[in-house]
């Protein structure tokens, strides 16, 4: 249902290049769950934005990988196919 393979996400800074992801990689099949833990600041929202392309560009930037949702690579739709995706098919759910 979901691939994420060698993500790797990057913000251009005035101090320089920061990684927020570095090569991330897991599959997760139809009715398994997936957490994802770590400190804070370690990249978990960075993570679930990049899946979902909501990264904010500039400054922030998908620079590797592949996210294949149900058969299709997320990072070659255009916006709009995105828009019919987000929400219906696939969401990011925020602790707040």
């Amino acid at each position: 249902m979901l691939t994420v393979r060698n993500l790797h996400t990057v913000f251009d800074t005035p101090a320089g290049r920061l990684t927020a992801v570095n090569g991330a990689s897991f599959t997760l099949r139809a009715g398994e769950v997936l957490g994802v833990v770590g400190e804070s600041g370690c990249g978990k929202t960075q993570l679930s934005l990049s899946i979902l392309r909501l990264v904010p560009s500039p400054p922030g930037r998908i620079v590797a990988g592949e996210i294949i949702f149900r058969g299709r690579d997320l990072l070659r739709l255009s916006e709009a196919e995105l828009r019919r995706i987000r929400g219906n098919e696939i969401a990011m759910i925020f602790q707040e």
